[in-house]
């Protein structure tokens, strides 16, 4: 089955015609979420096209999928949870992590209505994504802060992505499930209640991450560095063309509300995404601590082992930045 969806979406990555004289590059990208409003603007604009980059983007809605497709050189930039990489380079995966979309987690905890305390909690069922993603990881570190066990008080299941997390609140086969914004502003509107703010308590955390495999950063650096030229190129146009972006937000997200949007917007763009994908070392640490609850190997690696810092030095030096924000 998993070999069928990875065929599947490389198919789709494989067909489309690409312009001569323009070097390919595929992007993808794990969820539904405001941290990929550089990527989904830089493509709306044409900004990797000005790089010289025939681009195309692709959501493949499950992290460990995507990073077996990154691992494989079938993308030539994949953005999920930093975690998930760093796990990965520890069993010998040939991948760097280049740059950070963004530093913190971003969620809340929805709850059926009748929950009304986080003790309320005990003995209910919880939705995340996939076992080992940023959904699950915000969950257990939300529980446990409020001195609740994951497993033991609250069962957590694996409902696969964030839109049937809310179907499944919807459908009552959870009474708690972790959304993100602009996802969270829909459930809220049906009527669940928001019991923790994961973003509020501001847990550094390299979620997600840039990350591209070895062969590409040895054989083709050029194709990285243009991605992070049209990256930064669509971070600005995000912040000076809000309404062009809330157009790209709503195709996306495929929320329709302009009053969530509208929310999504000023919470990535005013409170969330950098003008470049800067990294957090300190949230680059916690992903380690929280592997290393479960892998022993971590205890002992450095966060430096699986970053890639020339990309970022040479967007810095460059001067692009300087150039769109003078």
């Amino acid at each position: 089955m998993k070999r069928l969806i990875l065929s599947t979406a490389l198919l789709v990555l494989l067909v489309a015609p690409f312009s001569w004289g323009a070097e390919r590059i595929r992007i993808g990208y794990s969820s539904i979420s405001g941290s990929y409003i550089g990527i989904w603007v830089a493509h709306d604009a044409g900004l990797f096209a000005q790089e010289g980059l025939e681009d195309q983007i692709i959501l493949i809605p499950s992290g460990s999928q995507l990073a077996q497709v990154t691992v494989a050189g079938e993308v030539e930039v994949g953005s999920f949870n930093g975690s998930s990489a760093m796990a990965a380079a520890m069993k010998g995966a040939d991948i760097k992590i280049i740059g950070n979309t963004v530093n913190k987690m971003i969620f809340s905890i929805y709850v059926r209505p009748e929950i009304k305390t986080v003790e309320g909690l005990k003995g209910r069922k919880l939705g995340v994504t996939r076992f080992g993603s940023s959904t699950d990881i915000s969950a257990r570190y939300a529980l446990r802060k409020h001195n609740l066990q994951p497993e033991k008080d609250v069962t957590i299941l694996q409902m696969g992505s964030i839109s049937a997390i809310m179907g499944g609140l919807q459908g009552g086969s959870i009474e708690a499930g972790v959304v993100s914004p602009p996802t969270m502003f829909a459930v809220d509107k049906l009527g669940f209640r928001e019991l923790i703010n994961i973003t509020d308590m501001d847990l550094a955390f390299p979620n997600p991450s840039l990350i591209v495999q070895g062969g590409i950063l040895r054989n083709r650096p050029g194709i990285v560095d243009r991605f992070m030229r049209a990256y930064a190129r669509g971070m600005h146009r995000a912040r000076t063309n809000k309404e062009a972006t809330m157009k790209t937000i709503a195709r996306y997200s495929k929320v329709e509300d302009p009053f969530f949007v509208q929310k999504a917007y000023d919470l990535y763009i005013g409170k969330v995404l950098e003008k470049a994908p800067y990294i957090n070392m300190a949230g680059m640490q916690n992903a380690l601590d929280d592997l290393a609850k479960t892998d022993p190997a971590a205890k002992n690696a450095k966060p430096e082992q699986f970053i890639d810092f020339r990309f970022l030095d040479n967007l810095e030096k460059g001067g692009l930045l300087k150039e769109l924000y003078k």
